[in-house]
C-alpha cells in the first residue's frame, strides 16, 4: 500500500489525538455531573460513549483516506516493443502507389501507431544506405507520429542497416556484425517486433546483408514483419539526374520475415496496410498497478461520522 499525501496523514493523526483528549475530558466531566445529580440513564450513557467512539473512528478513517492510500495489485497487461523501420530511399518517391510510396507508407505507419495500446512502446528508425534512430521506444505514441511526419527522401536502400539499427534501438547498445559473419549474442528479446515499410529494393554495397541481419534478429527472438510498398510492375524515378526503374521486390521482404517467423504483408495502396496492426505478437506481462482507496475510505468515514452523530444525539440530545 502507498500513500500519496503523507503530510495529510500526519495532520489527521494529530487532529484525531486532539479529539480523543477532548472527548475523554468531556466524558469525565459529564460523568461527574451526572453522578452529582444521581442520573441513572445507563443506556443513554452507553449510546453516548458509542457515538463518541464512532465519531473518533470516522475522523481517523477520513484522515487516512485524505492521505491518498493506494493498493498495489499485480495486473496482467499486453506489452511489447515495436520499431517501425521506414524506408526513405529515393525509390520511395515512386508514384506507382498514389500519391507516392513514401506517403502511403507514412499513412499506414500512422494507422498502425494509432491502433496500438499504450502498453506498447513504439520507436521509429529511418533508413536508406544507413539508418538513423529518429525516436526511441516510448509509450508516448505522439513522439512516433511526429517522427513519421519528419521523414525525408534521400540515398539508396540498405535493409541490413535497417535491421541492425532497429536491433540497436531495442537492446540499447550498438549492434554490428563482424566481417567474419559471426553473430553477436544480444540476449533474448521475445517481446520485440520490427516492422519494415519498404519497397524491398536493397541497393547497399558492402556492410551487413539483409539475410545475415535477419538471422541475428531470429537468434535474438525478434520477429520482423515486412510491408511491401509499391507494385511489382514498378515505375521510373529520377535520382541524381538519372531516370531509374524501380519495382517492389517481394522476394527480399518475404525472405526477411520468414527467417524471423514474421509475416510479409503485400499492399498496393495505403488502406490495405492497416491490417498489420493486428498481427503484432504482444506478450502478457505482470505489472503492479496502484488502485486508489480514498473513495472507499471516505465513504466509510462518512458512515461512521453519521452513526456517531445519531448515537450522540440519542444519548445527550446534542452532537459532541
Amino acid at each position: 500500500m502507498t500513500l500519496a499525501a503523507a503530510p495529510l496523514l500526519v495532520l489527521g493523526v494529530v487532529v484525531v489525538a486532539a479529539l480523543i483528549v477532548v472527548a475523554v475530558v468531556f466524558e469525565r466531566r459529564r460523568a461527574t455531573a451526572l453522578a452529582r445529580l444521581g442520573a441513572t440513564r445507563a443506556g443513554a450513557g452507553a449510546a453516548r460513549r458509542t457515538g463518541v467512539a464512532l465519531t473518533i473512528a470516522g475522523v481517523a478513517v477520513l484522515a487516512f483516506g485524505a492521505a491518498g492510500p493506494a493498493a498495489s495489485v499485480p495486473t496482467p497487461r499486453a506489452s511489447g516493443t515495436v520499431i517501425l523501420a521506414m524506408d526513405v530511399s529515393q525509390s520511395m518517391s515512386a508514384t506507382d502507389v498514389k500519391p507516392s510510396r513514401i506517403v502511403a507508407a507514412e499513412k499506414a505507419a500512422r494507422q498502425f501507431i494509432e491502433a496500438q495500446p499504450s502498453s506498447v512502446d513504439i520507436g521509429v528508425v529511418a533508413f536508406e544506405e544507413g539508418a538513423l534512430v529518429t525516436t526511441r521506444p516510448n509509450a508516448d505514441h505522439t513522439q512516433a507520429l511526429n517522427a513519421i511526419s519528419r521523414l525525408n527522401i534521400s540515398g539508396g536502400t540498405s535493409l541490413g542497416a535497417a535491421i541492425t539499427s532497429s536491433l540497436s534501438t531495442i537492446t540499447g547498445k550498438t549492434v554490428s556484425i563482424g566481417p567474419d559473419g559471426r553473430l553477436p549474442d544480444l540476449g533474448y528479446w521475445g517481446s520485440a517486433t520490427i516492422v519494415i515499410f519498404s519497397d524491398g529494393q536493397d541497393m547497399s554495397q558492402g556492410g551487413t546483408d539483409a539475410d545475415t541481419a535477419a538471422q541475428l534478429a531470429e537468434q535474438s527472438g525478434v520477429h520482423i514483419d515486412t510491408v511491401g510498398v509499391g507494385t511489382t510492375a514498378g515505375t521510373t524515378v529520377e535520382a541524381d539526374g538519372f531516370r531509374l526503374h524501380t519495382a517492389l521486390d517481394e522476394d527480399a521482404l518475404k525472405a526477411i520475415s520468414q527467417t524471423t517467423g514474421g509475416t510479409y504483408h503485400p499492399a498496393s495502396d495505403a488502406a490495405q496496410l492497416g491490417s498489420v496492426a493486428k498481427s503484432i505478437d504482444l506478450r502478457l506481462t505482470i505489472q503492479n498497478k496502484a488502485y486508489p482507496l480514498a473513495g472507499a475510505l471516505i465513504g466509510l468515514a462518512l458512515a461512521l461520522l453519521l452513526g456517531g452523530a445519531v448515537l450522540t444525539v440519542a444519548g445527550t440530545g446534542r452532537v459532541v
